[in-house]
């Protein structure tokens, strides 16, 4: 049993064959899908394919591409969202120093806001970080402790990029990069890291993994990822997806919902 921890399943890469998605995804043995917000609509629509379907679960937040035009009712309306059901965490938020859509200080802004509204919600954090490793660790660190936890989504980091995600309390989740044969630095973080703290993801329709690279992700293949993370640190696949099952359980409260 596996659950992948990120996916955006509302994106139209999705819509013509969704349930079939789903219905690989269970034959692989992933039983839960987080599907991510990234904005106002992405998070309503996140909220809707959970209420919907049994094992899917939903994430309200804001992506730094998307902060430029955020306004005092858009919080307000995060806020509120936040209050279904079958919301388990806050984001994806954070910085992206890559294609800067929004100018940096406006990321920076409210990202620090985003994760101030999901302390005051007592929910998990979904922490989207390209680029920006020392910003976002100033704005996390300043903002500790963070007693719902949190996650470092698509982890790009290194081995001590992850000791100090880690003195968060935050979780590392680990991506279908990993599989990549260029990927040197994310093995052998993934190496050291305990497995106590790791969550999988697909980031699906993003970042397939290997074999699949280049095509469509989808949650049924993360079970690539699970077995590349087997593989690195010299256990089975078994125990992988046991104990990360078990992480993204805690991580998000998702015992008996």
């Amino acid at each position: 049993m596996l659950i992948d921890t990120h996916c955006h399943l509302d994106m139209s890469a999705y819509e013509a064959d969704f349930e079939a998605v789903l219905e690989r995804a269970l034959a692989a043995g992933v039983t839960r899908i987080i599907s991510v917000g990234i904005d106002l609509a992405s998070s309503r629509r996140a909220i809707a394919l959970a209420e919907k379907y049994e094992g899917v679960y939903a994430t309200v937040g804001v992506h730094p591409h998307n902060v430029a035009k955020l306004s005092a009712a858009d919080y307000a309306e995060l806020q509120a969202l936040c209050r279904q059901a079958k919301v388990v965490a806050y984001g994806e938020i954070g910085l992206d120093y890559v294609k800067n859509y929004a100018p940096v200080a406006l990321q920076k802004e409210h990202f620090s806001r985003q994760v101030n509204l999901a302390k005051e919600l007592q929910l998990p954090l979904v922490v989207h970080d390209r680029e920006a490793h020392a910003e976002i660790m100033e704005i996390l660190e300043a903002a500790a402790p963070f007693p719902a936890g949190g996650v470092m989504h698509c982890f790009s980091g290194d081995a001590a990029f992850a000791r100090r995600v880690l003195a968060l309390g935050f979780h590392i989740s680990i991506p279908g990069v990993v599989t990549f044969a260029r990927a040197e630095m994310l093995q052998e973080a993934v190496r050291e890291i305990p497995l106590t703290s790791l969550v999988l993801e697909t980031d699906g329709p993003f970042l397939a993994p290997v074999p699949k690279r280049g095509k469509r992700n989808e949650p049924s293949l993360l079970v690539h990822t699970a077995r590349k993370v087997a593989e690195l640190k010299g256990i089975s696949f078994a125990e992988v997806a046991r104990q990360t099952t078990m992480n993204a359980v805690r991580l998000f409260g998702l015992e008996g919902r």
